[in-house]
């Protein structure tokens, strides 16, 4: 590993098996924040040309060579390996190695502090806006399908148990609905993390007019985050909040997932999927597993457990605390974890077949019950009343079919109403 960048040339070099310890995973996990903090570099620079700090000329050597850096990363010619510290010491050494003593300049006002939260900030605004396009998917393809299988009867069930017949539209429409409430949550999210903490240093502000406003304009933030203390106790809240956005969609995906286990058992044989989304035993030749469906089910695990790991970071005082460097990796592995599940995901969706011959003889005559006792209520018989006739009268229910079930559920929402009309008008409120 180069010297540190904070190592003062009075002081005793620090033990190597030390410094590897506190660098700790930094290196691999900053692979994928180096871009970021480049974005914001190359935004410092202009903030410092803009107060006099760095001339036109510099502004322009600096910015050209934090773009090269950013395609030598891109393209494989620049690695970020065990020499470094982390990313940011790599980029004031190669600028420094390309621009000698002006490539010094560009810590000017600023410190690691403000850097890590900004390059996070910009992924952690990234990775709601990815996850945005990913669920807008599985709502479109959820409201298809909901119109697609509006007619197509399937029982529905409580306790595990059969209980009234319902509708496949009625099962895509109920995860249409929960997206877009996901959805509504991410765009939150999205506006509460909006702020732009460049310049707020290790957490005091410097004693230089530093151009906030410009700096948060150029990296696209919508406010430029005040308090230079608030910025530093941030960090970790705002992870925690991006982390719970996720974790709400990946309810409903492991919901969605859990649906599919039973439906595409040969117990239930209502579902078929495509081979490509099954695999084959290892050892069972007759057989071909879910396992993909399996592994969504398990995401929320990972989501929830960086939420639950970086909640135990956060018993800290105010001010940046070195602690705060372990709430890097949770925030990774479940921010990538739920983006590679939701995906996936909308093509699941789009690849589910409910089996409707299937769905239809699952179908018996009690279950409709329920839909004689509230025709016999609405006809004057207190429902207590009629809830205990039915049962003695289940032979009047035999002519009874699915689709005459469907029908009549004419409540808003139900079966013969779903409101796809009214979601697919809330989903382009939030479009």
């Amino acid at each position: 590993m180069s010297a540190p960048i904070w190592q003062k040339q009075s002081a005793a070099k620090t033990d190597e098996a030390i410094m590897q310890y506190m660098a700790g995973e930094d290196i691999i996990l900053d692979r994928i924040l180096m871009p970021y903090d480049i974005l914001a570099s190359k935004a410092h620079a202009s903030g410092l040309q803009s107060i006099g700090v760095l001339s036109e000329e510099e502004l322009i050597k600096l910015k050209r060579e934090l773009d090269n850096l950013s395609l030598a990363l891109a393209q494989g010619d620049f690695t970020l390996d065990s020499q470094f510290e982390d990313c940011h010491s790599a980029i004031e050494f190669y600028l420094t190695e390309k621009l000698g003593n002006l490539g010094k300049k560009i810590h000017t006002g600023r410190s690691r502090n403000d850097q890590v939260a900004v390059a996070t900030r910009l992924y952690l605004k990234d990775s709601l806006s990815t996850a945005s396009e990913y669920v807008s998917k599985t709502i479109i393809e959820c409201l298809a399908k909901a119109e697609a299988t509006k007619n197509i009867a399937m029982p529905g069930y409580t306790h595990l148990q059969r209980a009234v017949p319902s509708s496949c539209g009625m099962w895509f429409a109920s995860f249409a609905e929960a997206m877009i409430d996901n959805l509504a949550s991410i765009k939150h999210c999205s506006e509460l993390i909006d702020s732009n903490p460049l310049g707020t240093a290790a957490g005091y502000g410097v004693n230089l007019p530093l151009n906030r406003e410009l700096t948060t304009k150029e990296l696209g933030f919508g406010r430029a985050q005040i308090n230079p203390i608030y910025a530093q106790n941030s960090r970790g809240k705002f992870e925690i909040a991006v982390l719970n956005s996720l974790a709400q969609c990946m309810l409903d995906v492991r919901r969605y997932s859990w649906d599919l286990s039973l439906f595409t058992t040969q117990e239930f044989n209502f579902v078929s999927l495509p081979d490509e989304m099954t695999t084959g035993s290892s050892i069972m030749p007759n057989k071909r597993n879910p396992d993909l469906i399996e592994l969504m089910r398990a995401s929320y695990a990972s989501v929830q457990a960086a939420i639950v790991e970086i909640q135990s970071l956060l018993s800290l005082p105010s001010g940046y605390q070195r602690d705060l460097q372990f709430s890097k990796g949770p925030m990774i592995r479940g921010i990538t974890q739920a983006l590679q599940t939701l995906c996936l995901f909308s093509e699941v969706v789009k690849e589910t077949e409910f089996i409707a011959d299937n769905l239809n003889d699952a179908i018996d005559t009690p279950m409709y019950a329920t839909d004689f006792a509230v025709e016999l209520s609405s006809q004057g018989i207190p429902f207590r009343d009629a809830y205990q006739n039915v049962v003695a009268r289940y032979s009047e229910l035999e002519s009874r079919t699915p689709a005459d079930s469907l029908a009549q559920r004419t409540s808003f929402g139900a079966c013969a109403q779903l409101g796809i009309l009214e979601l697919k008008m809330r989903f382009e409120s939030l479009k």
